[in-house]
């Protein structure tokens, strides 16, 4: 992935902004360092940047192309890899947890 002169190399996972209810990360994931299974406490999205995403929850793998995202309720087990380096817009919602598996609709109305 080239950005003039610069490669995701030259780039570092970042938390944007974050407040009392939200926490705004951009997430750059190099295909040779996966993000092996864990869980957050809220509700989140991943919004794919650049590159090429696989987002590994309920036994299933939704794979985020540019302009793509996924929803997952809170405290899911999920893993993320990239297919090819990648950058991702995380948006982590702090607050009451919901259950649900993982779906394109941020409304959690279907995948």
């Amino acid at each position: 992935m080239q950005r003039g002169e610069d490669d995701i190399a030259n780039f570092t996972s970042i938390a944007l902004a974050k407040t009392e209810h939200m926490e705004l990360i951009r997430l750059v994931v190099p295909k040779d360092k996966p993000m092996p299974e864990h869980r957050v406490e809220g509700e989140m999205t991943l919004l794919c940047l650049e590159g090429e995403i696989a987002f590994d929850a309920h036994g299933r793998t939704i794979v985020l192309r540019p302009n793509e995202m996924v929803y997952l309720a809170g405290g899911e087990p999920h893993a993320i890899r990239a297919n090819v380096d990648a950058v991702a817009l995380m948006t982590i919602l702090l607050g009451p947890v919901r259950s649900g598996g993982p779906t394109r609709d941020p409304r959690g109305q279907g995948g």
